[in-house]
């Protein structure tokens, strides 16, 4: 839609932030789900509830073995089934005994991780699904065995291909990397400010520190 003025959010408002295709990462957490399943262990993806959760279930390969979701996930997917959403068939963790444990591929919060919840898993490798992953500073801090870059957000490139369609000459940047989104939309003529709104961190992703800039007049 066209218009004058155009407020956008940032998350991932760096030049760093370039999402691969999603066939892509989802054969990435196949192979890694596989190889786990081959070695007799229960692969941990850890993503958020509402949207991550069911993203990671539409792309993977449901033929590896059985898949196992947390408890915060599965009343979700039961809405995302009943408005036609192809999710393959998912199992609560008591559903399935140590032996097919091992073999699945299991999708919970990034809350269970180090949790009593977890240590219910035998040997299980871990990973987290998030935009924050191609980061390896970021990756490492969550302390996982991988890092899936996977996120609902606008990469750099989408950012501005969506400020471009609504051909605005102001822009108002938001929630993330406020200062250098700024900074690059000035440098490309247009009248750019930004300002920080009432709420805090994104509710699906979580936000590292991001530079500030001085509230827009």
């Amino acid at each position: 839609m066209r218009c004058d003025c155009f407020i956008t959010e940032s998350t991932f408002g760096l030049p760093v932030y370039r999402w691969r295709a999603q066939a892509e990462v989802h054969a990435e957490i196949d192979a890694w789900w596989r190889a786990n399943a081959e070695a007799g262990r229960a692969s941990l993806l850890m993503g958020y509830s509402f949207g991550k959760a069911q993203r990671l279930l539409a792309g993977v390969d449901a033929s590896i073995g059985p898949i196992v979701v947390h408890g915060a996930v599965e009343p979700l997917n039961v809405a995302y089934r009943a408005a036609g959403v192809a999710l393959p068939e998912t199992h609560r963790i008591d559903d399935l005994d140590r032996a097919a444990l091992k073999r699945a591929l299991v999708i919970a919060p990034p809350s269970v991780h180090g949790s009593a919840w977890a240590r219910r898993l035998p040997d299980a490798s871990d990973a987290f699904a998030s935009g924050w992953m191609q980061l390896r500073g970021a990756r490492r801090r969550q302390g996982v065995d991988r890092g899936f870059v996977l996120s609902d957000h606008a990469d750099w490139p989408g950012l501005h291909a969506a400020i471009d369609a609504t051909g605005a000459q102001r822009v108002i940047v938001t929630h993330g990397y406020e200062a250098v989104m700024v900074r690059a939309l000035r440098e490309r003529g247009l009248d750019a400010g930004s300002f920080r709104t009432e709420y805090g961190t994104n509710d699906d992703e979580d936000v590292p520190s991001a530079p500030a800039e001085p509230a827009a007049s």
